[in-house]
């Protein structure tokens, strides 16, 4: 149940709460009211969603703004990491091996969420081992305290707003306590890291128990992430792709003007599955993916591919799932190995690449960082020229290249 607090309490917390902020608003950048006008502001919109007086208060106690968590929202760096690199931190043997204990142990559950759901039990837990470790760290981070720190200080304030206030209804609804409501600084919660809007719309009660518990129970919270993968449009039985092998001489440029095809145009483009395998169903519809261009591993992705994305809007973070799913059931690493000594390129490196397509005579286009058509036409031009693979692809190899 949650904690509750007398009515009578309510003006003396807040004005306890005000006081006891006092220092920690000198390091949070321009906060957009005192703690306790805004404590005071929010009142009106919780109760408006049905949210007790006791419960509001409950949430509230101690809180007071958090420079640590404002200082992260400043130390968000320019994503500059091959997809190697990312998979290559997170699909790791000791991971792998971890996974495969998580499905001896919960395979019962596994079976019963996939006939429920219709999502494989690997996948789940592959997004669980991406999320948390398996549950080994799910966040320390009093969640309604750090919305209210994002919210206050007005960092993207309408968002954290809408999420303080469903977090709220969370308590309200009596699925977990205050205290144990932790999670990550921008407030993903639990074994598989949902938002509260997340959680309102796609949470389940696996257990019975009466309580959507994603944080303690873990078969609630591998059943809540199926049901998410569902309703995004997860396609039973179906796997996320293929890694595939490009013929000698592919036509890198047509590539780049086709989307998604069956996998049988792709396969009269000369495209093959590695190992000499078949594909289970050539009628499906795939899109070509090459993180690492023309040489590194290649990959046939499926519906099933963006569905996970729908989890994290990211191609590295779906493909390391659907690599951590593939090795948990015991399949082999990539056949094609990562390019040696590469590294991704930030945005002035990206510019500086433009910038030497043009010193050389390639029509680039302008130096802004961008890798439009234009830059990958014109960085084919000057692969084909030097006898490199013409792909296209802006990396640090290509930079080293044209130094």
């Amino acid at each position: 149940m949650v904690s509750r607090m007398p009515r009578n309490s309510i003006r003396r917390n807040i004005a306890r709460l005000a006081g006891a902020c006092l220092l920690s608003l000198v390091a949070v950048t321009a906060p957009l009211a005192d703690t306790a006008s805004f404590i005071s502001s929010l009142w009106p919109q919780a109760q408006a969603q049905g949210v007790s007086r006791p419960v509001f208060e409950a949430a509230f106690a101690g809180y007071s703004p958090s420079s640590e968590i404002m200082a992260l929202t400043r130390k968000q760096p320019e994503f500059a990491q091959t997809v190697a690199d990312y998979i290559g931190k997170r699909v790791t043997p000791s991971q792998v091996q971890k996974g495969r204990e998580m499905q001896a142990k919960w395979s019962r559950t596994l079976d019963d969420i996939y006939a429920r759901y219709g999502v494989q039990g690997e996948v789940l837990l592959a997004i669980w081992g991406m999320e948390t470790n398996f549950g080994s760290f799910m966040g320390g981070n009093n969640t309604i305290h750090a919305l209210a720190t994002l919210t206050q200080n007005g960092y993207r304030a309408e968002y954290f707003r809408g999420e303080l206030l469903t977090a709220l209804r969370i308590l309200q609804e009596g699925h977990i306590g205050p205290r144990q409501m932790v999670g990550s600084w921008a407030g993903a919660m639990g074994h598989t890291q949902f938002m509260p809007s997340s959680f309102m719309r796609y949470a389940v009660d696996y257990t019975g128990d009466g309580t959507k518990d994603i944080w303690n129970a873990v078969s609630d919270a591998l059943a809540s992430s199926a049901n998410y993968l569902r309703a995004n449009g997860w396609r039973p039985g179906e796997t996320w792709g293929y890694e595939v092998q490009l013929p000698r001489g592919f036509d890198f440029a047509r590539a780049e003007t086709l989307d998604k095809l069956p996998i049988s145009q792709w396969q009269k483009l000369g495209i093959t599955r590695t190992g000499g395998r078949a594909f289970p169903r050539p009628g499906d519809m795939a899109r070509l993916y090459m993180p690492a261009g023309g040489d590194g591993p290649a990959f046939l992705v499926l519906p099933n591919f963006d569905v996970i994305k729908r989890y994290n809007n990211s191609n590295s973070y779906a493909l390391a799932v659907g690599h951590l799913a593939d090795r948990i059931l015991g399949a082999p690493d990539f056949a094609t190995p990562w390019p040696a000594n590469d590294f991704a390129l930030n945005a002035s490196q990206r510019a500086e690449v433009q910038r030497l397509l043009v010193r050389r005579g390639y029509d680039a286009g302008s130096a802004d960082g961008v890798i439009g058509p234009k830059t990958r036409a014109a960085i084919r031009a000057f692969q084909a020229a030097a006898g490199l693979t013409a792909d296209g692809h802006a990396s640090g190899r290509l930079l080293r290249a044209l130094q």
